[in-house]
């Protein structure tokens, strides 16, 4: 923060407070004391809230000795901790000790602070995913894109620009597999005076999912990269932190939700997990889905809904079942379509339970009901429940035409292994590659090259087409394909351009879905289809009235999405399959958005201290 006096003026600005409130928290800052209580009634939650009484603001707070809190949510500790899960412990990274991390609170268009404190023994870089950090790339978090990494001792301050988000983001890790145990979500409310355009929920519940390994999840990425093969399957599914009952040793703490009848809940879902989709759906209740990737969308009711890696839902719950004390599984499983591949099969659960008014014997011994889930490869259930998703507010800009079209193949590839010793098909290295480049991460983050033109580090030649047309969903394809070419290429964009991205899946190795996520925008999801894109005849299918407004979207397996966005974010921007094991393997580039004109179409400069490489 680059003053009190600007500290002051930003309270005034985001909550518009009296002076004397402003007053007190300014100096209830300073004497650095913080008030916490539990968020929600009936169920464990991950972080403590500050309440001025007459006023709707949420100000996160977390106990930090070296940081005045003042609009700001302070991540104290990145540092290990014990947790037992699965009849085992280890010690996992965490923040402030916490699994999944704290909630973070804000209002949409605040403007908020975080410092990170590294006493981990890895390096660690904070990602906002979700947050477009208008003309601020160097607080958006990948390491070695956007910065380089926090090392072990030190820290960094994060300044996180809210804009047009509201619902439910979250934040990670962004570095090696750290995002396995480092992550936790955001909730963004409306600004004061304006509401949700869905029914007031009484209360909102975070359901976040996970992966659990027995393993250290360090060890497991050491492994398979040293193998060349494919990860070790993780060996549970969480719900908020938690396996559930068809674990061992995992009964005691299953994830509960009690709730009363008559009552609206919103839960607000993240797919923290590592390498799966998921189907989620809750017994004998149903799901309206409000919204997605911090946009509202059209309300839309399933027995179930599929979330992947990456992704958010916002979705209301009504407690409509009369029988008092009733329970009911909230379970989620993977949606895993390839052939020949393995995953984790297992089933995580939580438990949704009513009010038994006065009747303790029915809340404790009724065993719950389990809901009907899809089969694991149901891709007909997976894209009938995305297909039907569609954005509720007014477009942001013109769909009707876009300038710049990029075309690019999404694979799994292999490279060559020394006689054949590798644990990858017939002895070869496992890669993954956007338009058979697979991406190698430079020493020096790709931002610092860009702004202080450091030459070598990258080259600007990312293709905006595949570099060989051939059918690419074949399941019979010439080995020749299969090997991609490493290289740090970027692909630079004219600011305020509309570029339109087709995402073409391949069934090179295997078919597989690819959740691409990309840093700094939303995007319409205009439109999807199975087998080879037809640049002729799917355009003219295209949805351009109300499509989704996601940051995160599925490519269905041996098929295609395609996806505009308008360049109006100047900077370096990740874009990414959200699959971690794809993201080892290269399945991933950068786009580098030019300035504009304007000072306000320009990137900020960097902040005063950067971690160094």
């Amino acid at each position: 923060m680059n003053s009190t006096r600007e500290t002051m003026w930003r309270i005034v600005v985001s909550f518009n407070m009296p002076y004397n409130k402003i007053v007190f928290v300014f100096i209830i800052s300073l004497l650095k004391i913080v008030f916490c209580e539990a968020l929600l009634r009936h169920h464990e939650f991950f972080v403590s809230k500050f309440h001025l009484k007459g006023t709707n603001i949420f100000i996160p707070l977390s106990i930090s000795l070296n940081v005045i809190v003042t609009i700001g949510f302070v991540i104290t500790q990145v540092k290990e901790a014990s947790y037992t899960r699965l009849c085992e412990t280890k010690s996992i990274l965490t923040v402030n000790g916490q699994f999944p991390g704290p909630t973070l609170y804000v209002r949409k268009g605040d403007t908020i602070y975080v410092k990170v404190h590294n006493n981990g023994r890895y390096n660690i870089t904070i990602h906002w995913h979700g947050v477009k950090q208008p003309r601020n790339p160097w607080s958006d978090g990948p390491e070695y894109i956007t910065q380089c990494p926090i090392q072990p001792g030190d820290s960094f301050n994060y300044k996180v620009i809210f804009s047009m988000e509201v619902g439910t983001l979250w934040w990670h890790a962004h570095s090696d597999w750290s995002r396995a145990t480092v992550h936790g979500a955001i909730v963004v409310h409306p600004q004061p005076g304006t509401y949700s355009p869905f029914p007031e929920p009484y209360e909102e519940v975070p359901i976040i999912f996970g992966e659990w390994w027995k393993k250290d999840v360090m060890e497991v990425l050491q492994e398979f990269v040293a193998s060349g093969g494919a990860p070790r399957d993780s060996d549970a599914y969480t719900i908020n932190g938690q396996p559930g009952d068809f674990y061992p040793c995992s009964s005691q703490a299953t994830f509960k939700l009690n709730v009363e009848y008559g009552k609206r809940y919103v839960l607000r879902m993240v797919n923290a997990a590592m390498n799966e989709v998921l189907f989620f759906a809750i017994a004998n209740h149903s799901l309206t889905v409000v919204g997605a990737d911090g946009s509202y969308t059209k309300q839309l009711t399933k027995e179930y809904v599929v979330i992947s890696p990456g992704q958010t839902l916002d979705c209301l719950l009504e407690a409509n079942q009369v029988r008092p004390g009733s329970r009911y599984y909230m379970a989620a499983r993977a949606y895993s379509s390839a052939t020949g591949v393995s995953f984790d099969n297992t089933t995580t659960t939580g438990i949704l339970q009513y009010d038994s008014r006065g009747d303790s014997i029915l809340t404790t011994t009724t065993p719950p009901i389990l809901p009907s889930l899809p089969y694991y490869n149901d891709t007909t259930a997976a894209f009938d429940f995305l297909g039907g998703l569609r954005s509720f507010e007014p477009l942001k800009f013109p769909l009707s035409a876009y300038d710049t079209r990029i075309y690019s193949t999404v694979s799994i590839n292999t490279f060559p292994c020394k006689n054949n010793s590798c644990a990858g098909p017939n002895g070869t290295r496992l890669a993954a590659s956007m338009n058979n480049i697979s991406f190698e991460f430079p020493l020096v983050d790709i931002l610092e090259a860009y702004y202080y033109h450091i030459n070598g580090v990258f080259s600007t030649r990312f293709p905006s087409v595949p570099p060989l047309y051939y059918n690419f969903t074949d399941n019979n394809l010439p080995a020749i394909l299969l090997t991609p070419k490493r290289a740090t290429k970027v692909k630079v964009i004219e600011y305020n351009t509309t570029v339109e991205v087709v995402f073409q899946g391949t069934a090179l190795v295997a078919g597989l879905d690819h959740p691409m996520h990309l840093h700094g925008f939303n995007f319409y999801v205009v439109g999807w289809g199975f087998g080879n894109f037809d640049e002729k005849k799917d355009p003219l299918n295209y949805n351009l009235g109300d499509p989704p407004f996601r940051n995160t979207v599925l490519v269905p397996i041996n098929g295609w999405a395609a996806i505009r966005f308008k360049a109006h974010n100047p900077g370096v921007w990740f874009l990414h399959c959200h699959i971690e094991r794809h993201l080892t393997w290269g399945m991933e580039t950068v786009f580098i958005v030019k300035n504009g004109k304007q000072t306000q179409e320009s990137m900020m400069p960097p902040p005063v201290h950067m971690p160094r490489c």
